[in-house]
């Protein structure tokens, strides 16, 4: 890819969906497709299980883990992990996951979504679409901000993903979470989060961010064009984005 005389590449993409959640394509069509865009690693990282709609069953977890190591043997030329998205919720350890599940897996990325019992998505719903009665939504600005914060330092989160995305967020707060946690945050090419603005604010914390396709269909692993597009007019450095490559 370039922009204004430079060229950059995408290196690994950490966070992409299949069948077992709500993606079109299976484990291997993900593992094709980002050996076609020549990159030296791709995660699997289907919806954490306590989505209501469309989150991965645990039982497959096992069949999840027994399917990317039969890849690694096939697909040696390529780094293949499996992780989960999971839920950032209001309760417990404020995640969707249990510490079995974590047990087949390589790595935890984490976000908010709508769907989830426990993280107030109604709510976040109306206030989204003019309806909620906090005029100005600092309860929800609040309970958001606070319940991602003890999601980060209870939990080892390699990847904060679409941070902002679905709710009011203090993003500055929420990049000092990830700077002490050492959680990359997420430029996702799939949603508009993080903003520029966002990133603006994200980059006064010592925090390293990660460009990711959140990939649904096998035909966009790999998408990182308007990830590094956003990132560069934020004016952020692009050194900090631990896996694109000026070439």
């Amino acid at each position: 890819m370039e922009i204004n005389g430079k060229h950059y590449r995408m290196t690994f993409d950490c966070h992409t969906h299949t069948t077992f959640s709500h993606g079109t394509g299976s484990i291997e069509d993900n593992v094709k497709a980002a050996l076609e865009k020549n990159l030296k690693g791709v995660a699997i990282t289907d919806h954490g299980p306590g989505h209501l709609t469309y989150g991965v069953k645990r039982r497959n977890f096992p069949v999840m883990r027994d399917e990317v190591d039969r890849l690694r043997k096939l697909y040696p030329q390529i780094e293949i992990y499996l992780g989960v998205e999971a839920n950032i919720i209001g309760k417990g350890n404020h995640l969707d996951v249990q510490s079995e599940d974590l047990s087949y897996l390589d790595f935890l990325i984490a976000g908010y979504h709508y769907g989830i019992p426990g993280g107030r998505c109604i709510g976040n719903w109306l206030d989204a679409h003019g309806f909620y009665p906090d005029r100005g939504g600092k309860k929800l600005l609040r309970f958001n901000t606070e319940m991602t914060v003890h999601a980060l330092y209870e939990n080892d989160i390699k990847i904060l993903t679409h941070p902002g995305d679905k709710g009011r967020f203090a993003i500055r707060e929420i990049a000092e979470a990830c700077e002490k946690t050492d959680t990359l945050m997420e430029i996702n090419t799939r949603h508009c989060h993080l903003t520029e603005e966002e990133i603006r604010i994200a980059a006064k914390a010592d925090v390293r961010f990660i460009i990711s396709s959140d990939a649904h269909s096998p035909d966009r692993v790999g998408d990182f064009q308007n990830g590094v597009q956003r990132a560069l007019r934020a004016g952020l450095d692009m050194e900090r984005i631990v896996n694109i490559e000026e070439l």
